[in-house]
């Protein structure tokens, strides 16, 4: 497998952004390195935090310590905890949940605000006047309710839940056009489904682009303390950042003449929504010394912190000066304890790790995350690398830390080895009855745009007609472009997904399931499982660029048909792509009484919402799943997908 005749354009003009995305960040404008300070020698923010992240507390002295669990009045407590006696070892999460029968409610209105992230203001889209928005926390088996109001005056909006499984409530995933119709402005939309697996995620708008204005905020599900820590610090969000509202950067994406157009670059690095900014970066209006996030040690303590990569297109590399870090989770899937150097997320992966603070009483060390220059780690024009401050009890809270890192952060992004990432709880994998091939290809279609390809087919989507409302009425009869293919009566399905595209990664997202991850490398895969008796499980893995000699990069990865809905399988970067689109491809599975499996899959672009604002190219791999009505409200309407 290698390039497409057409890239021949596509090729040439991502080697030279290649070689812009190399050229580091000068330090002789006066600014210090690692935090981009201005003329101090101290860590004092030039900007109230109102004016840089609204209400929010993140990165603050008066942001939440969590506890082992939520406690109040409503919480049974069955043998101690709300969960009672399950755990991580005697409880499949897939088939035996607890359920707590409380459920946690939230008020959510996304509206507009400019704030000051690093000082370059920008108009941005946030959750309750807060950036990133409010945290929505829980205990394993509780339920979730949220009620969405859209104060956006010209535009619709929808929220994600990532990583929940929405066993039985695919109608509640959030995803415009494939299980409910956009929420209208002025409209409010209540979303409730069951947290049955526990740890860290996030939520996020899927309308557009609108995540990459700040439609996003950390979710915390807590569950049993199997590997023992002391002190839970909570979210840890790490985000690519631009300067440009998000709906100019969808328009460069579908930009025309692709040899004129390079793909936008992030300018700045975030975590917990705050860094300073190189203003003289910038023609515009520009604030230094923003400030930056700070996290407070407690000596000799072990501290939980909770990753997320909350971002555009970046994948993260963190490290932490002079401590060891251990790995407990990726995704919502406990996993045995390991220690790597660097910590690597794509787009949407989380992990969480365990931190002793070994340092000294007095010290300030260094938090740092990094989106590389190669391009398998994104694209970034200006700060690629975020800094945060931590402290210990004796530390002066606006001292300099002076650590520097003794690790070498890898040139190239890629996820911890298979071998690494084995999930606490056991699961094999069984030979899947259907086994399919994707070949990922960038080509440019007829307008001069490029689109992401699978299979050489590409796909439309429609806002105002969710694939899961059709497959509930029955109408199983796909119109051409979705090119649906019958898996008939399958129980598993295992996907080999191969990437012929050597400038861009693919963070490959699946709603409503985890997948076995089975293999990853290059080439053409030789059958060959790593762990197959109990191999990671998680929601999202890094698929590889190819290889420059045109070498395909592939993952594999399988999954059980036991949850009935509507599920994309996504590439969750909004804007990694040469000037055009981002990935998309759309399964839809349909299993409903008398009827076979069906699968389509193809390159989406998503449909024209109604909105002056430009909808994104659809970066997503979608899997659609259709139930019987026993497992699919049987009130399942448009009005209740909000489609009135």
């Amino acid at each position: 497998m290698g390039f497409p005749n057409s890239l021949s354009g596509i090729m040439s003009l991502l080697s030279i952004s290649s070689l812009m995305n190399t050229v580091p960040v000068s330090a002789s404008t006066g600014y210090t390195m690692p935090a981009q300070l201005l003329n101090v020698n101290y860590l004092l923010n030039s900007v109230s935090q109102q004016v840089q992240s609204g209400a929010s507390s993140l990165g603050t002295e008066l942001a939440p310590v969590y506890q082992q669990f939520l406690n109040t009045s409503d919480t049974p407590l069955p043998q101690g905890f709300p969960w009672g006696t399950k755990t991580v070892n005697n409880t499949n999460p897939y088939t035996n949940p607890p359920n707590t029968g409380v459920t946690r409610t939230y008020n959510f209105a996304i509206s507009n605000v400019t704030l000051s992230p690093d000082g370059v203001a920008k108009p941005m889209l946030v959750v309750n006047g807060q950036f990133p928005g409010p945290a929505i926390e829980a205990n394993w088996g509780d339920e979730i309710q949220v009620t969405v109001t859209n104060n956006l005056v010209t535009e619709g909006t929808s929220l994600h839940w990532h990583g929940f499984l929405q066993q039985g409530t695919p109608y509640e995933d959030g995803v415009p056009g494939v299980n409910q119709c956009p929420i209208a402005p002025g409209k409010s939309f209540t979303y409730k489904f069951q947290a049955t697996l526990y740890g860290s995620s996030w939520y996020h708008s899927h309308y557009s682009a609108q995540y990459s204005a700040g439609t996003f905020g950390p979710i915390i599900v807590h569950g049993p303390n199997d590997v023992g820590y002391d002190v839970d610090l909570g979210p840890v969000l790490l985000t690519d950042w631009y300067h440009g509202e998000y709906y100019s950067l969808v328009e460069e994406l579908m930009a025309k003449n692709v040899n004129e157009t390079v793909p936008p670059f992030s300018d700045n690095n975030l975590i917990n929504g705050k860094m300073n900014y190189n203003c003289s970066l910038t023609t515009g209006p520009c604030t230094p010394n923003a400030g930056i996030s700070k996290f407070f040690f407690q000596t000799g303590k072990t501290h939980r912190l909770r990753l997320i990569n909350a971002g555009t297109q970046g994948t993260q590399q963190f490290t932490i000066d002079g401590h060891t870090m251990t790995v407990i989770a990726n995704d919502f899937v406990p996993v045995t304890p390991y220690s790597p150097q660097v910590i690597t997320l794509g787009v949407g992966q989380r992990t969480d790790i365990l931190v002793k603070a070994t340092g000294q009483a007095n010290g300030a060390y260094w938090m740092r995350s990094i989106i590389g220059r190669d391009p398998s780690c994104g694209d970034n024009q200006g700060v690629n690398e975020a800094v945060a401050a931590i402290y210990y009890p004796s530390a002066n809270k606006t001292a300099v830390p002076t650590t520097s890192s003794s690790v070498t952060v890898p040139t190239f992004c890629q996820n911890d080895a298979l071998t690494s990432t084995v999930p606490l709880y056991p699961i094999a994998a069984q030979d899947p009855t259907n086994t399919t091939e994707l070949t990922i290809s960038a080509q440019i279609n007829g307008s001069s745009v490029t689109l992401w390809y699978v299979n050489n087919s590409t796909f439309r989507d429609d806002y105002n007609d969710p694939v899961l409302l059709e497959a509930k009425l029955g109408n199983l009869t796909f119109a051409p472009e979705r090119n649906v293919y019958n898996f008939g009566e399958n129980k598993s399905v295992r996907f080999v997904v191969y990437n012929t595209f050597p400038f861009t990664s693919h963070p490959m997202h699946m709603h409503g399931h985890n997948f076995y991850v089975l293999a990853t490398g290059y080439g053409t895969w030789n059958g060959q499982v790593t762990n197959g008796n109990n191999p990671q499980r998680r929601d999202t893995q890094l698929l590889p660029p190819a290889q420059i000699d045109g070498t395909p990069a592939y993952i594999v990865v399988q999954f059980d048909l036991d949850n009935p809905g509507v599920w994309p399988f996504v590439s969750p970067n909004v804007t990694r792509l040469n000037p055009a689109t981002e990935t998309n491809i759309l399964f839809s599975i349909a299993t409903l009484p008398g009827t076979s499996l069906l699968v389509s899959t193809s390159t989406l672009l998503r449909g024209q919402p109604t909105s002056t604002r430009p909808t994104s190219p659809a970066s997503w791999l979608k899997l659609a799943v259709t139930g019987p009505p026993s497992l699919v409200a049987t009130s399942l309407t448009r009005s209740t997908l909000d489609c009135k």
